[in-house]
């Protein structure tokens, strides 16, 4: 397995605070950052195939449904 280099951008006061959290656990910002990244990048899969889209639903009191088939969807949007 190789080790490849990036450069990676982050606000003054993350960079700070994963500098000191790394420095307290006795790690460097490397490691304290590889290992943050691969407990999300192995928990991404999971996620991505339980997470869909969810559309507004509106319910009905009765159980009636709602007929929207010549409503213009536009008109909102104007």
């Amino acid at each position: 397995m190789g080790i490849m280099r990036t450069t990676i951008d982050m606000p003054d006061a993350l960079f700070r605070k994963t500098k000191a959290t790394a420095a307290m656990r006795g790690s460097s910002m490397k490691d304290l950052i590889v290992r943050a990244v691969e407990r999300e990048v192995s928990q991404a899969p999971a996620r991505a195939r339980t997470k869909r889209a969810k559309l507004p639903v509106i319910r009905s009191c009765k159980g009636r449904k709602l007929d929207l088939t010549h409503f213009d969807f536009d008109d909102l949007l104007g």
